[in-house]
């Protein structure tokens, strides 16, 4: 050993590592230009995915917003028309057979039930289907052995719906419940 350490007794000696100790401990090691970078890059493509992601939920958000506005406003229009269509099928209902005027009021009908077809509206509420509450109005009910439990005996006015929204609800008889 040299001179020097010979002069330092054992406390100075454990004062000196202790020092240096914590010189060590107290600087913290500084991350590398490179280490900034990449976690520069790492947060940006985070937030990079967050912004597509929101974008995304947007975009279908708005889009399922046009559907339903169109399917609200169709659906408000054919309900203001269906009051012509019941008079269109009183008056074939009214009509002999045999009247000339008959053929042009079954053009009008189709006309007006090809023009409902193309908006995308079905009609339902038919003899002999099965009565849904959901669907139908039970305006009254018969005993009738030809039909079904639960079914359809007559119809007073058609039904009417776009896709899953209910325009307006058929008006029928139900033969054989309760």
């Amino acid at each position: 050993m040299s001179k020097k350490n010979e002069n330092i007794t054992p406390e100075e000696n454990l004062e000196v590592k202790e020092e240096v100790t914590e010189e060590v401990t107290d600087t913290p090691k500084e991350p590398s230009e490179c280490e900034k970078l990449s976690e520069e890059l790492k947060t940006q493509k985070e937030n990079y995915l967050r912004l597509a992601a929101e974008y995304d939920n947007y975009r279908k958000r708005t889009q399922q917003e046009k559907l339903s506005i169109y399917a609200d406003a169709t659906a408000k229009a054919v309900e203001e028309l269906l009051p012509m269509a019941d008079s269109v099928n009183a008056a074939l209902s009214a009509t002999p057979e045999d009247d000339p005027q008959r053929q042009g009021i079954e053009l009008i009908g189709n006309q007006f039930a090809k023009s409902l077809e193309k908006l995308g509206v079905e009609s339902f509420g038919e003899v002999g289907e099965v009565f849904d509450p959901q669907l139908h109005n039970a305006v009254a009910r018969t005993e009738n052995p030809d039909l079904p439990a639960n079914s359809i005996a007559m119809v007073f006015q058609k039904g009417f719906k776009i896709g899953d929204k209910i325009i307006r609800a058929a008006m029928v008889q139900v033969a054989n419940c309760g």
